[in-house]
C-alpha cells in the first residue's frame, strides 16, 4: 500500500481501477459495484474475476490473485511497482516526479525507460530517414504495396540507411553496454583493432542491426515501440533474411506481442471479434480499409501466451492467415491453441496464390469483406482439408481423414461440444456406423492419437437397390441404369453416404478403385435377387436418397441462421429464411409423396 501522502497515494485516489482493469480484461457489472470477467492470471472458462468499484481493489476467486491497481498493472505487464505506479500516472495524465527507490527497483525500472526512449529515438529516426533522398526505393516499394503517406504515419513506418554508422551516431556518448542491450545493433569481436584516439573501440565494433530495410515498428498495448521488424530491399541473398525481427530485450519478449493490438484492442472489444493474419503487411492492409479488429502474429508462430493476451479483448477469432501450405500448417496449429483456451473459431482462406494484402489490393474491400462473413467454422474447415487430403470413398481413407481431424478433436475442452463435433464429422465423412461413432468417442475420451480402421458400414435397402439398378442384369435396363446414374449425379444424392464408393463405381462403371472386400460387397448385393426391380422400387429409392439430403441442407441451414442471429447479421438472415422455407417445403414434399 503506498504511503499516505507519497505520489503514488495521490495517482491511487484519482485512479479508477474499473477503467483501468477493463484495458486489459472484458467486464461486465455483476452487481452495484461490482464488475466481472475471466482473469487474466489463470486458465478459467467461467468468469471468477471481481473488481470493485468503491473499494478500488480486484480478486479472483479461482487463482486468489487480489490487490490494487498497481499490483494489477505491475502483475499484467511484467513490471515494477515504480513502473506500474508511472503508467497508471501516465494513463490519467499526471507528471511524474523522480523518486528514490530501492536499488534494485531503480536499476530495472532505468533500463526498461531508456530502452523504451532508445526505440521511441530510433523510431523518430527511421521515419526521418524514409523521406529523404536516399529512400527513394523504399518509398517505391510502399507506393507499390498500396501504402499512402497517412497509413505510413499512423503505422510510424520508416527506413533504416544502408550504413551501418548512422543509427550509432545519434546515440554517440551512450554506454556500449546498454546499446547492446538494445537489440538495436550487432558487433564485431576483435582483439586486433587498435582504435586511434579520434576513434573509439565503440565506433568499430558496433554497428545498425537494420540496414537497407523498410522498418515496421512493433509496440506494447499501450503503444510505446518496443521493437521493429525490417523489411529486406536488396534482392541479394548476403543482404541476409527477407523479414529480420528485433530480439528479445528486457522490454520485448516476442511471444507476449501481438501487433497492432494498440490500436485494435478497442474496436476488437467493440466487436466482439479479432481477424488474425500472419504479417505486418497483411495487419496493416486489413486495417487500412476499415477492418480496425484486426492483429498479427508476426509471423507463423503463435504462442499460447498470445492467446492469452487476445483472450483479455474477445474469445471470437476469424484467422485468415496465407493460403499456402506453411499458412495451413500455421492456422492449423493457432487453431490448437485457441481451441484449448474455448475460443469461438472460424477460418477464412483465401483463393489459392493471395495473401490478404495481395487479396484487398487485388478485388478490394467489398469483395474481401464479402468472403470474411462466409468464414466457416474452425471444424468445417478441418473437415474439409480432411476430405481434401483423404477422399472418404474407401474404409481406408475414412480412417485417415478420422485420424487427422482427431488431434484437433482431443483439444476441445467441452466433452458435449466434443461429441457433437465427432457426430458431424461422421456424418459428412460419411461414416455412418454406430460402432464406429462409439470408438471414436472412446478414443476421444482417452485422448488416443489414431483409431482402427473402421468395420465396413451396414448398407441400406435404397443403397442395395439402387447398386442393383446401376449394375443391369440385361440390355434392356441399361437404358434405365444410365437415366438413373445421371438423376444421382446431378443431384448429388450420394454424396456423404456410407456407401458412397460403392455407388460412384457403379455410376462410372469403374471398380478398379474399390478394394477387393469392397468389390465382394457389390457381388453379393447383385446375387441376392430377393425382389424384383420394378420402377416404383427404384423410384421409391430415389426418393429415400433426397429426403436423406434435404435433412442435411434443413440442418444446415437452421445452423447457418442461428450463427446468423448470433453475429446479429441481419442483411443476411432473410434470404437464409427464405431458403429455410423451401426446404422445407421440398422436405413436406417429398415425406408427402
Amino acid at each position: 500500500m503506498p504511503d499516505p501522502g507519497s505520489f503514488a497515494d495521490t495517482v491511487k485516489q484519482q485512479a479508477d481501477i474499473v477503467r483501468i482493469v477493463g484495458d486489459y480484461v472484458r467486464l461486465k457489472k455483476t452487481g452495484a459495484q461490482n464488475f466481472g470477467g475471466l482473469c487474466p492470471f489463470h486458465k478459467e472458462k467461467t468468469p471468477s474475476f471481481s473488481v470493485h468499484a468503491t473499494r478500488q481493489f480486484y480478486h479472483c476467486f479461482g487463482c486468489g490473485a487480489s490487490g490494487d491497481v498497481f499490483s494489477f498493472v505491475q502483475k499484467i505487464e511484467n513490471i515494477t511497482f515504480p513502473e506500474a505506479v508511472r503508467s497508471v500516472a501516465q494513463k490519467l495524465g499526471i507528471q511524474a516526479p523522480k523518486q528514490s527507490f530501492s536499488p534494485e527497483e531503480a536499476r530495472e525500472a532505468q533500463l526498461r525507460s531508456v530502452l523504451v526512449e532508445m526505440h521511441e529515438r530510433a523510431c523518430a529516426f527511421f521515419e526521418d530517414q524514409l523521406r529523404r533522398p536516399e529512400a527513394a526505393k523504399a518509398r517505391e516499394y510502399l507506393a507499390g504495396r498500396g501504402l499512402d503517406e497517412p497509413t505510413i504515419r499512423a503505422f510510424r513506418i520508416g527506413y533504416a540507411p544502408d550504413s551501418g554508422f548512422l543509427l550509432r551516431d545519434l546515440f554517440r556518448g551512450t554506454d556500449e553496454a546498454l546499446l547492446r542491450d538494445s537489440g538495436l545493433f550487432s558487433w564485431k569481436e576483435s582483439e586486433t583493432a587498435k582504435p586511434t584516439a579520434e576513434d573509439k573501440p565503440l565506433k568499430t565494433s558496433l554497428y545498425s542491426k537494420f540496414r537497407d530495410r523498410i522498418i515496421f515498428p512493433i509496440c506494447n498495448e499501450s503503444g510505446k515501440v518496443i521493437a521493429f521488424t525490417g523489411r529486406r530491399l536488396s534482392n541479394d541473398d548476403k543482404a541476409g533474411p527477407k523479414y529480420l525481427n528485433s530480439p528479445e530485450t528486457a522490454i520485448y519478449t516476442k511471444s507476449r506481442v501481438l501487433f497492432n493490438l494498440d490500436k485494435a484492442k478497442e474496436h476488437i472489444r467493440a466487436l466482439d471479434y479479432a481477424i488474425l493474419v500472419e504479417g505486418q503487411m497483411d495487419c496493416i492492409a486489413v486495417y487500412t480499409v476499415g477492418f480496425k479488429n484486426v492483429i498479427a502474429s508476426s509471423g507463423t508462430a503463435f504462442t499460447e501466451a498470445q492467446v492469452r493476451l487476445l483472450a483479455r479483448h474477445s474469445r471470437n477469432v476469424v484467422v485468415n492467415f496465407d493460403p499456402d501450405t506453411a499458412g495451413a500448417a500455421a492456422a492449423e496449429r493457432s487453431l490448437g491453441l485457441l481451441v484449448e483456451e474455448d475460443f469461438h473459431v472460424k477460418v477464412l482462406t483465401l483463393e489459392q496464390g493471395l495473401d490478404p494484402d495481395l487479396f484487398i489490393r487485388r478485388r478490394g474491400r467489398s469483395e474481401y469483406e464479402a468472403v470474411l462473413k462466409l468464414a466457416p467454422l474452425y471444424f468445417n474447415y478441418l473437415v474439409d482439408r480432411a476430405r481434401a487430403l483423404h477422399p472418404p470413398r474407401s474404409a481406408e481413407n475414412k480412417a485417415k481423414a478420422v485420424n487427422y481431424l482427431l488431434p484437433h478433436l482431443n483439444r476441445v475442452p467441452n466433452r458435449i461440444v466434443r461429441d457433437e463435433l465427432a457426430a458431424d464429422m461422421a456424418q459428412k465423412l460419411g461414416i455412418d456406423s454406430a460402432v464406429l461413432r462409439q470408438e471414436l468417442r472412446r478414443a476421444v475420451a482417452a485422448r488416443s492419437g489414431t483409431v482402427k480402421a473402421p468395420p465396413e458400414p451396414p448398407i441400406t435397402d435404397a443403397e442395395r437397390i439402387l447398386l442393383r439398378a446401376l449394375h443391369p442384369a440385361d440390355k434392356g435396363s441399361s437404358d434405365m441404369a444410365r437415366h438413373l446414374g445421371e438423376i444421382i449425379q446431378s443431384e448429388r444424392l450420394h454424396e456423404g453416404l456410407a456407401n458412397e464408393s460403392l455407388i460412384r463405381a457403379a455410376i462410372s462403371a469403374e471398380e478398379s478403385g474399390l478394394s477387393d472386400s469392397e468389390r465382394a460387397r457389390v457381388a453379393s448385393i447383385l446375387m441376392r435377387e430377393d425382389e424384383p426391380l420394378t420402377t416404383e422400387l427404384v423410384q421409391g429409392a430415389v426418393d429415400a436418397l433426397r429426403r436423406r439430403r434435404l435433412e442435411h441442407m434443413q440442418r444446415e441451414i437452421r445452423s447457418r441462421i442461428v450463427e446468423a442471429e448470433r453475429r446479429q447479421d441481419h442483411s443476411s438472415l432473410p434470404a437464409l429464411l427464405q431458403e429455410k422455407l423451401r426446404i422445407d417445403r421440398e422436405l413436406a414434399s417429398c415425406h408427402g409423396a
